[in-house]
């Protein structure tokens, strides 16, 4: 079974808390945090901060902006300040507490998050989660010349879920390091500017077209559900065979998620009917394939069409990359060829392709 992360992040915190513990007696405060401007001290303050965050806009579905919430470690006299040991007590307790709300939340649970396409689920919140306390640990542990390597599979965790674009290689833990700027790897130019990107969704009036990230669709290719509740008989041949498409360009680091799989989602009972999606990038003429599938049971509701309409206003209508949609369908499979044309798409030519297929376009 996919995991949702609250089991990841429990281990993260155990290893930071494990690292810290002993250098609880050291100056925190004096000393710089890695390469960051913010003393070991302000950056552990930092994932509490974070941890706090994620967990109120996860467990109160935040929607807009940020929560008013403000995080002191002193007393408003200046007195009693929380010492080292009180900070780790602090960081595990709020870690417990993003735990929990992963945990409470229901799968199609969304809350905001700025950047890139304004909100995340509840992985996302908890590769987030990891990737904070993970990677300023690695600064704080840097600042106090402490040894520090968490368990290769909580970087995989998120790799695969929140940097879909940074392609994967042996050692996760050095790879999630160059893909925030921290460390050098042969062959890839130093990073000086990052940002993580959760999976990207697109609503209708009674679908929910939810981008797979290649951790689901890691799972989706080798007959997993990626983490949906899926009507009787799905996903389909067709999703699946996306899903490995996907996981291919992912490995080959080509991967860019608007343009990968969505899985077609109902909003009135959060069950999966189908998928929709790219064949990868738009070509240097802007034009991007497009393809669909509902499982059996979901046919003959207008799901497809309805996501397609949604799927081409996005593509074309919000983006200027995208010029042209095309599509191959077999001559005989009348629905699909009906959705097409509801779609606003047109027959290129009466000629099939090498495959059988007869190609339809659509222009932006």
């Amino acid at each position: 079974m996919l995991s949702m992360g609250a089991d990841e992040l429990d281990e993260a915190v155990a290893s930071v808390v494990a690292l810290l513990r002993p250098a609880v007696d050291r100056d925190w405060t004096g000393v710089n945090a890695g390469g960051l401007e913010w003393s070991c001290r302000r950056t552990a303050e930092h994932i509490v901060a974070d941890f706090v965050a994620y967990a109120t806009r996860l467990a109160g579905r935040a929607e807009h902006g940020y929560l008013p919430l403000r995080i002191s470690f002193t007393s408003e006299d200046g007195l009693n300040a929380a010492d080292n040991t009180d900070l780790l007590d602090v960081i595990a307790a709020t870690g417990a507490l993003l735990g929990a709300a992963i945990r409470t939340a229901p799968r199609d649970t969304r809350a905001f998050h700025p950047l890139p396409f304004r909100s995340a689920n509840r992985e996302g919140f908890a590769a987030m989660g990891i990737a904070e306390v993970l990677l300023h640990t690695h600064d704080i542990a840097e600042g106090l010349g402490l040894p520090y390597e968490p368990p290769a599979q909580l970087a995989e965790f998120v790799l695969a879920r929140i940097f879909p674009e940074v392609r994967p290689g042996p050692d996760h833990w050095r790879n999630l390091l160059w893909a925030t700027g921290r460390a050098d790897l042969p062959g890839r130019a130093r990073l000086t500017e990052w940002q993580w990107t959760n999976n990207h969704v697109l609503d209708t009036e009674r679908l929910r077209l939810e981008g797979v990230t290649p951790a689901a669709a890691a799972d989706l290719s080798t007959g997993g559900t990626g983490g949906f509740d899926w009507i009787e008989g799905g996903p389909f041949d067709g999703t699946r065979e996306a899903a490995g498409m996907v996981v291919k360009s992912y490995e080959a680091g080509v991967h860019r998620p608007e343009f990968g799989l969505y899985v077609l989602v109902r909003r009135e009972d959060d069950r999966a009917v189908g998928g929709i999606g790219f064949h990868g990038v738009p070509d240097e003429d802007g034009k991007a394939e497009v393809g669909y599938d509902l499982a059996e049971a979901a046919r003959g509701n207008g799901y497809a069409t309805e996501a397609l309409l949604a799927l081409k206003e996005w593509a074309l209508g919000a983006r200027d990359d995208v010029r042209s949609l095309f599509a191959t369908i077999e001559p005989g499979n009348t629905p699909s060829q009906a959705v097409i044309a509801r779609a606003g798409f047109v027959r290129v030519s009466e000629e099939l392709d090498e495959e059988g297929l007869q190609a339809y376009e659509l222009r932006g």
